[in-house]
Order: structure tokens, then sequence, then C-alpha cells
């Protein structure tokens, strides 16, 4: 059972750098821009949106347009936000070998 003991203390420090990482991703913001700049969206690395900022003269513009564009810079914060997360995941979770599946 000595293998047992090996694979206890791997999860418990795999469990240890995914809480540091869980830290990590909350201070970690993303800044995106979208429409020249128009439109700003803030998130962080846990996917949590944390601002929107929109500028006054792009307000003027066609409702749809400034739709369309708020929706774009937010997918892409998203998109990147979630694949930051799952590569630094990665990292901490990818040494992680269980006997007989890998």
């Amino acid at each position: 059972m000595a293998g047992l003991g090996k694979l206890v203390k791997q999860a418990q420090k795999m469990q240890r750098g995914i809480e540091a990482l869980q830290t990590q991703l909350e201070a970690k913001e993303f800044e995106v821009t979208s429409g020249g700049g128009a439109v700003k969206v803030k998130i962080n690395g846990t996917g949590k949106f944390l601002g929107l900022t929109l500028d006054p003269e792009f307000l003027k513009e066609d409702s749809k347009l400034v739709a369309e564009t708020v929706l774009a810079a937010i997918q892409d914060a998203a998109k990147q936000s979630k694949e930051y997360n799952e590569a630094e995941m990665q990292k901490v979770t990818g040494a992680f070998q269980m006997p007989g599946f890998m």
C-alpha cells in the first residue's frame, strides 16, 4: 500500500496547488476592448466580471451596433478568462498521476 500513501500525498499537494491557484486567478485581471476602445470589459481569472466602461460618444451610435459591440467584448473577455484558467489549472493538475489510469 506504499503506492496509496504516495497517491494521497500527491492529491494533498495538488489540493494545495489548486487553493493557491484560486487566489492567483482571483487577482489576475484582463481588460478587453472592442469597437476601437469604445467598450472596455474587465474580468478576472475566475470569470468574475469586474467592470464595464462605455464611451459616451459610442452610445450615440445605432443601438444594434452598441449591443453587438458590447456582447463581442463580453464574449471575448469570458473566452480569455476561461482559456487562462484552464491553462493554469492544467499546470497544477497535469502532474497528478492515478495508477492504472495513465
